[in-house]
């Protein structure tokens, strides 16, 4: 009775392996000009930097309730910077900051 290990991933369809590896998927591997592989990353990806995906694994990471609280603190930081970009522009609407004529600009640096 033969009791050999069976092959684990058998290639079921010829070639399959191959053209998997020439894909434009990202887990795609191409094939360097010296014979080894190496991984591509993804046209998607590129535009990320390290940090960025640091902070997407970080989130992927999170349980949902942690993921759902960090959502409602996201929330209430948006909230309160609205609310201070509200008082400032209030306040430079009073001190005539931001005013529309430019002549009001040129009289103030002519004095």
């Amino acid at each position: 009775m033969n009791r050999s290990s069976p092959e684990l991933w058998p290639e079921t369809i010829p070639g399959v392996t191959e053209f998997i590896a020439r894909s434009n998927s990202p887990l795609s591997v191409t094939e360097s000009p010296f014979g080894s592989e190496k991984q591509t990353t993804p046209e998607w990806l590129q535009e990320y930097t390290e940090d960025d995906i640091n902070m997407l694994h970080g989130f992927g990471s999170l349980t949902a309730m942690a993921l759902i609280d960090k959502v409602k603190e996201l929330q209430d930081l948006s909230f309160q910077l609205g609310l201070e970009e509200d008082r400032e522009m209030t306040r430079a609407k009073f001190l005539n900051v931001l005013s529309a004529d430019d002549s009001t600009v040129k009289k103030t640096h002519n004095r």
